[in-house]
């Protein structure tokens, strides 16, 4: 896997974390750190699936 892949992964989940907790606090932009977070990890998805199919 390249770094790309692995940092838009990691980053995803921080920003998911992120939003967890600040949802458990009823923080108002909690919502808008989880679907960053979660378009973040489909951008990871995506890149791993091409770096994938560009190898066959």
């Amino acid at each position: 896997m390249s770094m790309r892949v692995i940092s838009f992964f990691s980053f995803g989940v921080l920003l998911i974390l992120i939003g967890a907790v600040g949802s458990f606090f009823d923080w108002s932009q909690s919502t808008l750190f989880i679907g960053i977070g979660l378009t973040m990890e489909s951008l990871a998805l995506i890149l791993f699936a091409w770096n994938k199919i560009k190898k066959r």
